[in-house]
Order: C-alpha cells, then structure tokens, then sequence
C-alpha cells in the first residue's frame, strides 16, 4: 500500500521546483515548455526547453507559461505540471497515488489567479491542494520562526515579482508585491544594450551577464564582459565589451522601484513590531537576492540588517514543503 506522498510545489516564473518531505528538492527546472503551434503538442519542458529559446524553426516555440508570478497561459501551464508531476514520481522512486500539494502563490494574487492555480494542480491528479503565500514559504525554508509573534521581514524576489512582506505568528501583517525580478531586469539590460550600441542580445545572454556584471547601486570594482549579439545596422553578428557600471545604470531604476516596496512594507508595520526589524533584520531570498552587492545596498539605504537566506533559490520550496505539517494554523492566519 502506497502512503499518500506530501510535495510541495514552488510555481516560480523562472524555474518550477518541487519539494519532498522524505527526499528534498526532488526537482528544479525551468519554467519553460517548447510547444509544436501546429499541433500544440507539447515537446520538451524545463533545461531541454530553455536551451531552445531563440533557436527554434518557426512552426516550434519555447514559451514561458507563467507571467509575473501568475498562469498567463492555463492549458499549457497543465501540460508544464503533469510532465513535472511525472518526473518528481520517478525522482521519489515510487508512482505517486494521489499526493497532497502545497503550492504557493503571490501576496498580490486574485483570487481569479488563485483558482486557476488550484486547477491546474488538481487537474494532475493532486489529493488535497493548499494554496500559501509565498513570503511566508520563504520565511519557513529560511528557518525563521514564522508562528511565534514576533516580526520577520521578507523580501523574496523572483523572476516575475518581488513579494517584500511582514510576517508575525503564521500571517503576513503587512505586505507588497512590485513586478519587478530577475525577467525586468534581464529585460532592461537588453533595452539598454540595443539603445547604446544598436545591437540585440537574447535573454540568456542578458541574464549572463546580470550574474556577472550586475551590480546594486553600490561603489565596486570595475568589471568587464565580451558579449555577442547582432548588429541592427547591418543585421551581422558583432562582439562588444560590457563594463559593470554600465550595468549597474541599466538596472538602477528598477532597483529603487524594488527598495521602495520595502519602505512603504515597513512604514505600514505596526509599531509593537517595529524593535524586532531593528533586531531581527531584513531576509532577502529568491534568485534576485544573489544579485551583487544588494544587500549591503538595502542595508545602507533602510539602516537595518539585511541577512540573505542559506539557499535563497529554495527557500520558497523547501517552506511550501515543511508547511504541510501546519498549513491548518496558517491557512487560519492567512483567511
């Protein structure tokens, strides 16, 4: 007899990850499906997918069917699902019979955009499925004490969102959620190396160069990158050398945007809670958080102490996961 397996599911907008109680993360691929648009048969999901991206024949797309957090695209979301769902099984060693799933959505999320997420896990053979916030997955991967009454301020940026929240015993007392992550910024570096040298570089190559040059609004060393990408003058490749303060202007913007969903978090947490930011600090987790010299940069701009997560990439999993052990008491805190 098959005991009901528990998972927990991150529905992130750059990578899917999948979270068992026995094994760990289990599974980690990108939020990427290539699809033949004839037929919308679906041919390759997560690393084989991404490495499709910009180098498919016209009748084959690789898509991203989540946009900013949330399904931009129900059907081929499923389609993403039940294949992960299929790989997790063979990853944990035995077919899973109906598991119970956690899986977590964004603070700013309607319910419209909850439901459809529900769906798409139910519609792949889920048991029982809990929807959570997904600072507060974060904050349990992260090994903060998020049922006891004091304040845990996280700041989780993803791909798609950045969710900045106040959590004190199991629920978010106040919270924000910009779309701003690591897709605006990929997306920024590439409006600014097609406007300053009239060459276009594709996402990949954009978010290479983000993990390798990119820098917060912090005084660093100068850095340089050798990047290639095609001429729009004379449509021929070209190769051009990036510096890392060059970068760092490209991202500025969006950056304040970020800290400033951080102020006005704080500016609604209520005052009793306030001395425990002053003690405790800011968590920063989600792929973002290791974007160079970011939290020295929060740090200096807010006067608090900014920790990132032991695993900011899992955080979010690894919580949705543990959370099943007490998604009653959080499930009350979050209604």
């Amino acid at each position: 007899m098959f005991s009901t397996a528990q998972i927990g599911i991150d529905l992130g907008t750059a990578n899917i990850l999948v979270y068992s109680k026995e094994k760990g993360i289990i599974l980690n691929e990108p939020s990427v499906v290539a699809l033949n648009i004839d037929t919308r048969d679906v041919l390759a999901i997560g690393i084989e997918a991404k490495k499709m991206v910009g180098k498919t024949p016209s009748h084959i797309v690789a898509v991203r069917p989540l946009r900013d957090g949330v399904i931009a695209d129900f059907d081929v979301t499923a389609s993403l699902l039940k294949e992960i769902m299929k790989k997790a099984s063979k990853n944990m060693g035995l077919a899973m019979r109906k598991p119970n799933v956690v899986v977590c959505a964004p603070t700013g999320s309607t319910s419209v955009e909850r439901r459809a997420i529900l769906d798409a896990v139910r519609s792949c053979g889920a048991k029982n499925v809990h929807i959570i916030e997904e600072p507060v997955a974060a904050a349990i991967g992260a090994d903060l004490p998020v049922e006891e009454p004091t304040a845990n301020v996280v700041v989780d940026i993803g791909g798609g969102t950045t969710e900045v929240a106040i959590i004190s015993y199991g629920g978010v007392v106040s919270s924000n959620s910009v779309r701003v992550g690591g897709d605006k910024l990929d997306e920024a570096i590439i409006q600014y190396v097609r406007k300053t040298y009239n060459i276009l570089i594709g996402e990949r190559t954009a978010e290479q160069i983000k993990i390798d040059i990119g820098y917060a609004p912090i005084e660093h060393e100068k850095l340089t990158m050798e990047i290639r990408g095609r001429d729009l003058v004379n449509g021929l490749p070209k190769t051009i050398e990036l510096h890392s303060f060059e970068i760092q202007e490209a991202m500025g913007e969006l950056l304040h945007q970020l800290l400033e969903a951080l102020r006005a978090t704080l500016e609604d947490c209520p005052p009793e809670l306030s001395g425990d930011i002053v003690d405790q600090g800011v968590l920063l987790t989600g792929g973002g958080a290791l974007l160079n010299g970011l939290k020295e940069w929060i740090s200096d701009e807010i006067f608090v102490p900014v920790h990132v997560a032991p695993n900011p990439l899992e955080s979010v999993a690894i919580g949705t996961g543990r959370s099943l052990s007490f998604i009653d008491k959080l499930q009350k805190a979050t209604v």
